[in-house]
């Protein structure tokens, strides 16, 4: 049994999709075709899911689901994409494709042996192929809302990490600040030290020498100023 003419030729308007399967399964090799009937046929050609589905409608479906590991059937469930009532959608032919009987077949003979099953389980080729666009169109979207879910957390990333640098260059100027203050007060304790002990120096050198009239030998502690091991010289 022959499949319907329409089956080739329906699909056959501007609008035609360039996909490699589209020109597997459809094909016009029916000469007899007057001019008349093609436009009468074009006419009555389905929409592009680009019509169906628009992508922008697409894109807010699947943003739902932006997520790498979705399976790809929650990403048909998400376009709303479900099996026609007959059951026979693109991938079931491509499981048929696989098939033990047709798989060795040449290409001209997978052809014809597909038409046959579809023709004689009343299904459409337009349907299969409006089935694998929808597929193909929903693959498409959801690859484009995961780039963008990319693209926007690699925004935010940077964003972020802007913001995380800018604190980072805060706090070590502050941190620097802390060690400058830290080092001037330190260093104005020792020079006030340093101080005292040239006011003690003096000190004990004035009581050294008013004690030594009294005294052989001084009982008196002083520094010498040259000894920078803090020595002790007793008179």
């Amino acid at each position: 049994m022959g499949p319907p003419r329409d089956c080739y030729n329906a699909l056959t308007s501007g609008a035609a999709v360039t996909k490699k399967w589209y020109s597997f399964f459809v094909v016009t090799d029916d000469p007899a075709t007057s001019p008349d009937e093609a436009a009468a046929e074009t006419a009555q050609a389905p929409q592009r899911v680009a019509d169906v589905v628009p992508d922008a409608e697409a894109d807010a479906a699947l943003a739902k689901t932006a997520k790498v590991h979705v399976d790809l059937n929650s990403v048909y469930e998400a376009a709303k994409i479900a099996a026609p009532a007959h059951g026979y959608t693109v991938l079931k032919v491509a499981d048929m494709l696989q098939s033990e009987h047709i798989r060795t077949l040449p290409n001209d003979v997978k052809r014809k042996s597909l038409l046959v099953a579809l023709d004689a389980a009343g299904v459409k080729v337009t349907d299969i192929v409006e089935d694998a666009v929808r597929r193909d169109r929903a693959l498409d979207a959801y690859e484009r809302v995961l780039q963008k879910s990319i693209e926007d957390l690699r925004a935010q990333t940077a964003a972020e990490n802007q913001r995380l640098e800018e604190e980072i260059a805060s706090r070590v100027a502050e941190l620097r600040a802390k060690i400058d203050e830290n080092s001037r007060k330190a260093k104005g304790e020792e020079d006030e030290f340093l101080a005292w002990q040239a006011r003690k120096r003096q000190e004990e050198e004035t009581i050294a020498t008013a004690v030594s009239y009294f005294v052989s030998e001084s009982p008196i502690t002083t520094a010498r100023p040259a000894d920078t091991q803090g020595g002790a010289d007793v008179r």
